[in-house]
């Protein structure tokens, strides 16, 4: 006996369904977001080698006593940052620093419980179809990652040497949350968005993508940015330090770069990086939006024409606040948020929201046919 073909309730229940899994995604995407803010604090705060074990279950417990406390404080101070840099620090100090580190990793354990609650709901009320199981067991993988990422930089901090975490980690652990964003972003963008809303320009779609792949170099630069507080390094807009290059690319201060390290290593020289990608993708995004509203106009879409406006209004954004951020950086402030600090945050917010039009757009803009 022939199928029946599909009725309007059942195309309409269906619709309810994605609708209900997407709204849950795009929940995951604000908890990510907002996590990411949490680690930037953490960052800006020193906080983040304040907590010295890792504990994924028990570690949801912080200190309930003065004992507890004090344990805690005497595992921080046989490290470098307490010794070298934190070695003024009261017990009061240490809470503070502790706090923040503790809700970064709560916030993420928070994170687990959503998606694995929201997934077995979603699973128990068949609201899954057979093609999202595959995506789902991707994004758990990536989600457990990033807590494992997350330890590994966190390691690399833990010494009698070095004050900070690596930098190179830093921004190893910056990427896999931003590529989980983007994952959880497009998943939620395929349940929403039918795909007669999508336009086909295959010309478009590639620039799309380099434009992409260029922010990411960018963000890893504003990571290495970040993890080498190369912004105080030169604090000064448009040249740096009153020079348009770095000369003495061989050595600052007492250190000295050889091959590639320069180019990851050396504070000025990834300050110069990073302005210069800058002041490229600023061009290349605002042409980028220019030529997707024009395309979104011919064809009609209206969804399109909204999105492509964004990505010029963010990077203009973006641009400000990342010369705001380098001429306050002289007020950075040790374990305390100042302005240099909310300036920073704010930077690295807007970059967040600008990978997102720019994916956003990536999805309305398919190759050619009915697949994107």
């Amino acid at each position: 006996m022939p199928h029946s073909a599909p009725t309007q309730d059942t195309f309409i229940e269906t619709r309810k369904k994605r609708k209900a899994v997407a709204i849950w995604l795009i929940t995951g995407v604000l908890m990510i977001v907002g996590q990411v803010l949490l680690g930037g604090i953490t960052r800006l705060t020193g906080s983040g080698l304040s907590i010295t074990e890792w504990k994924p279950i028990l570690g949801a417990i912080p200190p309930l006593n003065e004992t507890d406390w004090h344990a805690a404080f005497d595992k921080y101070r046989q490290i470098a940052q307490f010794r070298y840099l934190n070695s003024d620090f009261t017990l009061g100090d240490f809470k503070a620093i502790y706090f923040w580190e503790w809700l970064h990793r709560e916030w993420g354990r928070l994170m687990g419980v959503v998606f694995a609650a929201g997934f077995i709901w979603f699973l128990v009320k068949r609201y899954f179809s057979r093609e999202m199981i595959v995506p789902f067991v991707v994004l758990f993988v990536l989600g457990g990652l990033q807590g494992a990422v997350g330890w590994i930089m966190v390691q690399s901090g833990l010494n009698d040497t070095d004050l900070y975490v690596s930098h190179i980690r830093l921004a190893i652990h910056f990427i896999a949350a931003l590529l989980l964003l983007c994952y959880v972003l497009w998943f939620a963008l395929q349940l929403l968005v039918p795909e007669e809303q999508r336009t086909a320009h295959a010309g478009l779609r590639r620039f799309m993508l380099i434009t992409i792949a260029l922010l990411t170099l960018q963000l890893i630069y504003g990571a290495f940015m970040a993890g080498l507080k190369a912004a105080p390094a030169a604090p000064t807009w448009p040249t740096i330090n009153g020079d348009w290059l770095v000369h003495d690319t061989g050595s600052y201060g007492s250190r000295h770069y050889h091959g590639l390290s320069v180019l990851t290593d050396h504070p000025l020289v990834v300050h110069l990086i990073h302005r210069t990608l800058a002041y490229l993708l600023f061009f290349i995004i605002i042409y980028g939006s220019v030529s997707a509203h024009r395309t979104a106009k011919n064809a009609k879409n209206k969804l399109l024409q909204k999105a492509a406006v964004w990505p010029a209004v963010l990077v203009v954004l973006q641009a400000v606040l990342g010369i705001l951020t380098v001429l306050a950086s002289p007020k950075m402030t040790r374990s305390r948020f100042g302005i240099f600090e909310f300036l920073a945050e704010a930077h690295q917010l807007v970059a967040m929201f600008l990978l997102m039009g720019l994916m956003v757009n990536l999805y309305l803009i398919r190759r050619s046919g009915r697949q994107g």
